[in-house]
């Protein structure tokens, strides 16, 4: 099984019991945020947690440690024990990221990339986020950037579904269906 899908096993079972033990869930994700990023900013930590050479017992230790120091919550504190336990810190890169897409659909929120030609006005891209929320039926975390190739109108990425109403696209389309 690929690391991801290990990541995404961890990222279900805690998100269940966080949401079983009415635990605070945004909490949750910045504690595995924090330790993420400790071993991020510490390489020297960071190989000695994920070096399969080091012994299981030794990682413990640490993680042990440092749970002691940064005093996580019960559910968080348990898991990076697991995973120490188990030589399967490696995973808490792709566990962060996937915990933080199941927090985002379990509080029915979806992200959305659109694309524009040019700056969108701020009631335009007001107008535009109230549409998208009325399309999925969920709330929006709107992000915008510019493409001039778009020439006009705008590309709007919504999970894996993409509204494309940029002119570029449509003089693309006139034109295939000149060549026919």
């Amino acid at each position: 099984m690929n690391t991801r899908a290990s990541a995404a096993r961890y990222a279900r079972a805690l998100l269940d019991v966080v949401i079983n033990e009415k635990a605070d869930l945004e909490q949750v994700e910045r504690e595995l945020i924090a330790f993420a990023n400790l071993l991020g900013q510490n390489p020297e930590l960071q190989k000695a947690l994920t070096n399969p050479a080091v012994p299981v017992s030794g990682k413990r230790g640490v993680v042990e440690s440092l749970v002691s120091r940064l005093t996580p919550s019960p559910p968080v504190g348990k898991l990076l024990l697991m995973l120490a336990d188990g030589d399967r810190l490696a995973l808490v890169p792709d566990l962060v990221a996937i915990y933080g897409e199941r927090l985002m659909e379990h509080r029915q929120i979806v992200r959305a990339e659109v694309t524009t030609a040019v700056p969108l006005a701020p009631d335009r891209a007001e107008r535009l986020h109230k549409r998208l929320a009325d399309v999925t039926g969920r709330q929006v975390t709107m992000t915008t950037k510019v493409d001039p190739a778009l020439i006009g109108g705008a590309v709007a990425r919504v999970g894996s579904t993409v509204y494309d109403g940029s002119i570029a696209t449509q003089l693309e389309k006139i034109k295939e269906r000149l060549e026919r």
